[in-house]
């Protein structure tokens, strides 16, 4: 992707969320720019107007840690916004060139057996590791027969991001629909900035862009987030509406993937859901084909 048009649009479009009221400035009478103009964004950095200027033109080789904090302060960052800032400083210098791929992986990514092991030794939830495009890679039985819809049709290709914009269930599984395309997306977005050289990235993006509009637009807005710990609502094809906390691990010896599992409140509805849906996956197994 390319850079200098990332921390254009990144820095443009963070600037345009800060009012003058947050930022401690006066508001005025005649502004022509949402959110803070180029001089005030400087002058709350303690740099020049014009050296500010070169940066958000996309201009970030060279730039010393200390200045790239002070305009993450100026901007209001928030963690996953910084490290983003950071990650397309680092493509920016070509500090990243020892980890860009040099081509296109040929082989899908396989677990270890060891990890695959310990996903299957969660058996009241759904453990599974995604990367950063959203790819499925491992699963236990019960986030499998969660994925169902996924899984169902080849034309998601075991991505979560294609499911969510492309498939006609996705709307169902999703009851928050909005809510979970905006984390799509900006899962999506950190990746880029994280990875702005992955072949297979590019041309998911390419592919979302062209056939969702939804998609398109929430692109164009660089969002980005850190997908840790919380609480979503799902409405499941075999047992119904399921309100699942999910904690996502980083996984510290295959950096880029995350290790997520999805549990329901001890005694909770939800927790008989999963058991049914548990139950679900056992029987569905057992048939011939399954």
């Amino acid at each position: 992707m390319d850079n200098q048009a990332e921390v254009r649009e990144f820095l443009t479009s963070r600037r345009a969320k800060i009012t003058p009221e947050r930022a401690g400035l006066p508001t005025g009478s005649r502004r022509r720019v949402p959110g803070l103009r180029r001089s005030e964004v400087a002058a709350l950095a303690d740099v020049s107007v014009e050296y500010y200027a070169k940066l958000e033109r996309g201009s970030l080789a060279g730039v010393s840690p200390a200045v790239l904090e002070a305009v993450a302060r100026a901007l209001q960052l928030d963690d996953a916004e910084r490290a983003h800032l950071l990650h397309l400083a680092q493509a920016a210098d070509g500090s990243d060139a020892l980890t860009r791929p040099r081509r296109r992986t040929a082989r899908r990514w396989q677990p270890h057996p060891s990890l695959q092991w310990t996903l299957d030794a969660v058996t009241e939830g759904a453990a599974f590791v995604r990367n950063g495009r959203m790819d499925l890679l491992a699963v236990n039985r019960l986030a499998r027969a969660f994925y169902s819809d996924v899984y169902a049709d080849p034309h998601n290709q075991e991505n979560l991001a294609r499911f969510t914009f492309l498939s006609p269930d996705a709307r169902r599984f999703y009851p928050d629909w909005d809510q979970a395309a905006d984390i799509t997306v900006a899962i999506l977005r950190t990746e880029a900035g994280r990875n702005p050289h992955d072949k297979d990235l590019h041309d998911l993006v390419g592919e979302l862009s062209t056939r969702s509009d939804a998609f398109r637009v929430r692109w164009g807005a660089h969002d980005v987030r850190r997908h840790g710990t919380g609480f979503k609502r799902y409405r499941h094809a075999a047992v119904g509406e399921l309100v699942l906390a999910y904690e996502g691990l980083e996984m510290a010896a295959e950096p880029g993937l995350t290790l997520t599992i999805y549990t329901a409140e001890p005694a909770s509805p939800s927790a008989e859901g999963l058991r049914l849906l548990a139950s679900w996956a056992a029987t569905s197994a057992a048939r011939p084909g399954g």
